[in-house]
C-alpha cells in the first residue's frame, strides 16, 4: 500500500507538537511494515527538500504561512502521477481542502478544532482567517471518512454536521521504552511539572497564579516548566510578579530523556490547557508513576481517568487548582494511590496498537472508496 500523507510539518521542524508525533510513531511503523509512505510537508531552515525519516519518504515544499496554497499545486504537478493508494490529510487550524481537488481515496486525520478559542491565541486577525477556513471543513470533507484522537473531538464534528458513523477513534499513545512504567523517586522538595509548548490557549499563567497560593504553605515549593513559545518572556515577568522567581525555573527546549527525567521525578504534573485533541503529556507523565491534575476541557478529559490516573477541576479556577496541587504535593497516601492508578491507566495506550488500527482504517477507506 502506499499511504500519502499531508500535513503542515514533520517531526524535525522547530514548531512540531504533538501532531507530529502522532504522525511519525504511527505510520512510521506501518512503514515498518513494509508499506510506502509519503510525507509531504512544508520546508524549513537547514532541512533538505526531500530525505527519508523513519522508514517514510519526506518531501518538503513551501514555507509554513503558505503551505496550505502549495498543495494543490503539487499534486497537481506530482501528487497526481503518484497514484497513492489512499491520501491522509492532516487537518491542523487549517485545512488543505484535498476533497476538492484529490480524486483518490482520502482519510481526515483531525486532533482538535479551534473554534472560538482560536481568537484567545491568535488575536482578532489571525483568528477571523484561521476561522473562515475551520467552518470549510464540513462541507469539503462532507464525503470524507474521518479518524480523531478522542472522544471530545468525535464529538466536536458530529456537532458540524459529520455522520457518527464516518467518524473513528484512533487514541494517541506512547512508547513504553521510552518511559520506567513503574513510580520512580520523587525529588526532595515539592516539586510541579508543566511540559508543553508556551502558547496563549495552554493556560501557563494559571498554574503560576494557583503556584502562588501553594507557596504560603509550601515555601519550597519548585514549578518546572519545560518547553519554549511566545509566551515564555510574558511569564517569566508574571513569575516575578507573584514572587516566585526562586521558585519557578524555565527549562526552554528539553530532550525526550530530560523530559523523561522530569516527569519521573515530579510528584504531580499540571495541565491547564483550554483545549487540546488529547493531551499526550498526560499519558506520559502517567508513564512516570506521576498523577496529573488537569483541566477538565474536550481532550483533556479525554486522557485523564479522574480518581485514577489524576485529577480535574474546570478550567481557569485558580483556587481549586491551587487546592488540588496542594492537597496532592502533602496527601502522599493519595499520591502514591493516583500514581499506581497513573501506571495502569499509561499501559493501555500503546503506538503499535495505533498503528495496527490506522492500517485497518486506511484498508477499510480505500474499499469503501473502489465500491
Amino acid at each position: 500500500m502506499h499511504i500519502l500523507i499531508v500535513n503542515w510539518q514533520d517531526r524535525t521542524h522547530p514548531l512540531s507538537g504533538g501532531a507530529e508525533i502522532h504522525l511519525h510513531e504511527i505510520f512510521g511503523r506501518i512503514a515498518a511494515a513494509g508499506h510506502r509512505v509519503t510525507l509531504l510537508c512544508c520546508s524549513h531552515a537547514g532541512a533538505p527538500d526531500h530525505e527519508f525519516l523513519d522508514g517514510m519518504e519526506v518531501i518538503r515544499t513551501g514555507r509554513r504561512s503558505t503551505f496550505n496554497y502549495r498543495v494543490f499545486w503539487w499534486w497537481k504537478r506530482h501528487g497526481a502521477a503518484m497514484k497513492p493508494d489512499i491520501v491522509v490529510d492532516d487537518i491542523n487550524k487549517i485545512p488543505f481542502l484535498t476533497p476538492l481537488f484529490v480524486k483518490r481515496p482520502i482519510l481526515a486525520v483531525i486532533h482538535h478544532l479551534f473554534g472560538k478559542t482560536i481568537y484567545t491565541e491568535a488575536g482578532m486577525l489571525a483568528g477571523l482567517y484561521v476561522r473562515f477556513f475551520e467552518r470549510r471543513i464540513p462541507h469539503a470533507y462532507r464525503k470524507t471518512p474521518l479518524c480523531v484522537v478522542s472522544e471530545s473531538t468525535r464529538q466536536e464534528c458530529e456537532e458540524m454536521g459529520f455522520k457518527s458513523d464516518a467518524v473513528t477513534i484512533i487514541h494517541n499513545a506512547i512508547d513504553h521504552r521510552q518511559f520506567p512504567m513503574t513510580i520512580t523517586k520523587k525529588a526532595d522538595a515539592p516539586t510541579v511539572v508543566f511540559v508543553g509548548r508556551l502558547k496563549k490557549y495552554k493556560s501557563v499563567d494559571h498554574l503560576l497564579r494557583a503556584a502562588a497560593r501553594v507557596r504560603t504553605v509550601l515555601p519550597t515549593l519548585r514549578i518546572e516548566i519545560l518547553g519554549t513559545g511566545d509566551q515564555l518572556e510574558p511569564l517569566r515577568s508574571l513569575a516575578n510578579e507573584l514572587g516566585l522567581s526562586s521558585n519557578v525555573t524555565f527549562h526552554g527546549f528539553v530532550t525526550e530523556i530530560e523530559k523523561t527525567a522530569w516527569l519521573s521525578v515530579a510528584h504531580v504534573v499540571v495541565n491547564s490547557s483550554v483545549k487540546e485533541g488529547w493531551g499526550i503529556s498526560n499519558i506520559e507523565a502517567n508513564a512516570c508513576g506521576t498523577p496529573v491534575i488537569s483541566a477538565n476541557v474536550p481532550g483533556l478529559r479525554d486522557s485523564v481517568r479522574d480518581g485514577l490516573s489524576g485529577l480535574l477541576y474546570e478550567y481557569g479556577d485558580v483556587d481549586t487548582l491551587a487546592r488540588l496541587m496542594q492537597r496532592m504535593l502533602v496527601d502522599e497516601h493519595e499520591r502514591e494511590r493516583l500514581s499506581e492508578g497513573a501506571i495502569r491507566w499509561a499501559s493501555t495506550f500503546t503506538w503499535e496498537r495505533s498503528a495496527r488500527e490506522m492500517l485497518d482504517l486506511c484498508r477499510r477507506v480505500i474499499d469503501q472508496w473502489k465500491r
